[in-house]
């Protein structure tokens, strides 16, 4: 009698940080295929455990959303404390490294303002602080050259500008044959020129 063949067993976890590297699957999965493929089962069988225990950490696709969308709302606030350099004020670094930073995690950005999980960017304390971080900034490079009543709208103007600007070029809706980097800056140069004629400094 021909032996049964054996069911493949799933490589033992040894590492401490199971939840974290979770994620890092997740984020794979993410980047490659777009949230609707994002499965406790695909993920764990990438990082080599049984489903129930990725259960343990993410016990729902939405909770696997969320924890990318916080993970990358942290990495984000951490690209943007940057300072002025070459003699411009700190939004040009600041507009720079947001939009860098959307080019180079496209689908996880799209993800942290709700793309596949809408509730996601609504409910997340750590998108909460992003929205704050950005708008601190803004506000202290604005603060001098706006009333307390037109600060708002000059810094809603400024994170539209790199929120929209940003997934133009993950978009591909660019067609330029420029220096996509060299379009960035230019473009916020042209949006220093146009905030109420009050000559910011980008």
């Amino acid at each position: 009698m021909a032996a049964r063949a054996k069911k493949k067993r799933i490589k033992p976890y040894h590492h401490g940080d199971l939840r974290n590297a979770l994620l890092k699957a997740a984020r794979e999965v993410l980047e490659e295929r777009g949230p609707s493929f994002l499965g406790l089962r695909e993920i764990s069988r990438r990082v080599g455990v049984s489903a129930p225990s990725a259960y343990h950490h993410f016990p729902s696709r939405e909770a696997i959303a969320l924890g990318l969308a916080e993970q990358g709302a942290r990495e984000l606030i951490e690209c943007l404390t940057v300072g002025p350099s070459s003699g411009r004020g700190t939004l040009a670094p600041y507009g720079e490294a947001y939009v860098a930073f959307v080019r180079a995690n496209p689908a996880l950005y799209r993800l942290m303002f709700g793309e596949g999980f809408p509730a996601v960017s609504r409910n997340s304390p750590a998108i909460r602080q992003l929205r704050e971080h950005s708008y601190n900034i803004m506000k202290s490079n604005l603060e001098k050259r706006f009333s307390n009543a037109e600060l708002p709208v000059a810094g809603l103007f400024i994170w539209a500008l790199v929120h929209g600007l940003g997934l133009l070029l993950i978009d591909r809706q660019v067609l330029t044959s420029e220096d996509s980097e060299d379009i960035v800056r230019r473009v916020l140069q042209l949006a220093g020129t146009g905030l109420e004629g009050q000559n910011v400094k980008i």
